[in-house]
C-alpha cells in the first residue's frame, strides 16, 4: 500500500450533518485528503458555502439538503450522488441534537425528537447508504458516538441514550457488512465546543468540571477530529471494524486529576 495508505484519492464521500462543527471540519478534511465529498445539511446556504470550500481544494461536489427525519430525503441525496459520481465510498453521520433537562422532566416528545435525530437518522443513512456500498462490495461508514456513549454527562439522558445506540448499533452493522467488504466504525469526541453544545459549556460549573477532568487540560478543536476520520475512511483502516474510536485528550482514562 505504500506511502499512499491514508490517500483519498479517487474515493467519493457524503457527510450528513457536515455543514458545521464536527461535520463540517469532518468534510473538509476529508476533501484535503483528496476525496470528492458532499456536505449535506437542511440549511442550503451552509450547504453552499461547505461546497464552495470543497471545492476551492480541487475536489468535486454538490449542493443537496437533506434532514435526517425524511428519509425520502435522505434517499433523494443517495440517489443524486450515485448518479454524480458512480458510487458511494464513504458515509459520515454527524447530524445530532442535544437538550438539557432533568430526565424525571423530559417530555417523551423532545425525547422522541433527540432519539429520532440522533440514532433513527443515523440508522436511516446507514440503511440507504450501506445497500450501495454493500452491492459495491466496498465502503466505509462512519458515525459520530459520543463520550455519552460510555458515560452519563447530568440531565442529557436522551442523547447519551442515543448515542450509547449508536455505538451499539456501529457495531452490529459491522458484524453485518464485514463479509460485503463494508467497514462500520465510530468516532467519539471528547468536549469539543460547537454550536451543539454551546450552552451547555458558556462559563458553567459544567464547563469547569469538564476542563478539570480533561487531562490535556483544555478542550478540543474540530480539526483534531479530522485525522481520525481520514483513518477510518482510508485503506489504512482496512482490517478496523466494529470500533468506537474515542478522541478525547484523555477523558476517559481519567480518575484523579490531581
Amino acid at each position: 500500500m505504500g506511502n499512499d495508505i491514508f490517500s483519498l484519492f479517487g474515493r467519493s464521500a457524503v457527510v450528513v450533518g457536515g455543514t458545521s462543527g464536527i461535520g463540517r471540519a469532518i468534510a473538509i478534511g476529508l476533501a484535503g485528503a483528496g476525496a470528492d465529498v458532499i456536505a449535506a445539511s437542511r440549511r442550503i446556504h451552509e450547504v453552499e458555502q461547505t461546497a464552495a470550500e470543497v471545492a476551492s481544494l480541487g475536489r468535486r461536489t454538490l449542493t443537496i439538503p437533506v434532514d435526517v427525519l425524511n428519509r425520502e430525503s435522505l434517499q433523494i441525496l443517495h440517489e443524486r450522488v450515485l448518479q454524480s459520481f458512480g458510487r458511494i465510498d464513504i458515509l459520515v453521520n454527524c447530524a445530532g441534537i442535544t437538550q438539557r433537562v432533568p430526565t424525571l422532566e423530559c417530555r417523551e416528545d423532545e425525547w422522541n425528537r433527540i432519539l429520532e435525530t440522533n440514532l433513527t437518522g443515523t440508522f436511516r443513512a446507514c440503511q440507504i447508504f450501506g445497500k450501495t456500498m454493500a452491492a459495491q462490495r466496498y465502503g466505509r461508514i462512519i458515525n459520530i458516538a459520543s463520550m455519552g456513549t460510555f458515560v452519563a454527562f447530568c440531565e442529557v439522558a436522551a442523547y447519551c441514550a442515543s448515542k450509547a445506540a449508536v455505538g451499539s448499533l456501529t457495531k452490529s452493522l459491522a458484524v453485518e457488512l464485514a463479509p460485503l467488504g463494508v467497514c462500520v466504525n465510530a468516532i467519539a469526541p471528547g468536549i469539543f465546543p460547537t454550536a451543539l453544545n454551546g450552552e451547555l459549556l458558556d462559563q458553567t460549573e459544567r464547563c469547569r468540571e469538564l476542563h478539570l477532568r480533561t487531562p490535556m487540560r483544555r478542550f478540543g478543536k474540530t480539526d483534531e477530529l479530522v485525522g481520525a476520520a481520514i483513518f477510518l475512511a482510508s485503506e489504512a483502516a482496512s482490517y478496523t471494524n466494529g470500533q468506537i474510536l474515542v478522541v478525547d485528550g484523555g477523558y476517559l482514562a481519567s480518575g484523579v486529576n490531581q
